[in-house]
């Protein structure tokens, strides 16, 4: 059986609810967490076998004791096609609000980005597949389960799938803190790739040349950066207040 482990309380229940394939559900033996019903219920209703184990087999199993007493083993996450993906939004009549990560390569960052980004109602997350962190399980973990309620596509190429979307409509913000235009200066209407870089470098030259318009987070402390994590969550709420998106 060819799968991988998700594990913690919100990632499993997220997997059981959305339509990976899943095999396997272990349960802590002597787990006392009242949302663990519900992961049961969803398992049974699926038809997913459960099994209980003692709490140092979930650590070994999951090779990290943050499993919140239930792990569950599941099909590999499977990526969205950007193709596709836009073509979906443009469907719905929907002017697209993207996220696009060019080479983030912590996890824990890449699933609070995508946390933030599936709460800020984005359409959708764009990754390369190259230099930069995939959706693993320590991300869906990260992520709270957000990994499926929101599609994430996988690139080749960043710079020329950025030239897509412009060709499409899409206008690309891109975050840099040495940027002369404020976050807070632009409106974000119609169709809006939010991109943020890498945690050490930013974005990569090539890639900022797609950018329409650079963008900086202004900054009042002695501090002279944010974490890429929480520049982008600022960014998409604040893209997601100035387009209107219900909370």
């Amino acid at each position: 059986m060819k799968g991988e482990l998700v594990f913690g309380v919100n990632p499993v229940k997220e997997a059981l609810r959305g339509a990976r394939g899943a095999f396997e559900l272990y349960v802590q033996s002597s787990a006392t967490d009242h949302r663990l019903e519900k992961i049961l219920k969803l398992a049974e209703e699926r038809g997913v076998p459960i099994h209980r184990r003692e709490r140092d087999d979930l650590t070994k199993l999951c090779a990290s004791s943050h499993h919140q007493g239930v792990a569950l083993m599941v099909e590999p996450f499977r990526y969205a096609d950007l193709d596709d993906l836009v073509a979906r939004i443009d469907e719905a009549g929907r002017s697209g609000f993207l996220l696009v990560l060019d080479g983030i390569q912590d996890p824990h960052n890449l699933g609070a980005l995508i946390r933030t980004a599936a709460c800020a109602g984005c359409d959708g997350i764009i990754i390369p597949k190259d230099r930069a962190v995939g959706v693993t399980p320590t991300v869906e973990k990260a992520s709270a389960g957000a990994v499926e309620t929101i599609p994430v596509a996988q690139v080749t190429n960043v710079a020329q799938s950025l030239q897509v979307l412009k060709d499409g409509g899409y206008w690309v913000y891109g975050l840099a803190g040495e940027a002369g235009q404020s976050l807070y200066d632009v409106d974000f209407s119609g169709k809006v790739v939010l991109l943020v870089g890498n945690e050490g470098e930013g974005i990569r030259p090539l890639v900022r040349k797609q950018c329409d318009v650079v963008l900086s987070i202004p900054l009042y402390g002695g501090v002279s950066s944010l974490n890429a994590s929480v520049a982008g969550g600022i960014a998409l709420f604040e893209a997601a207040r100035r387009r209107g998106i219900p909370a």
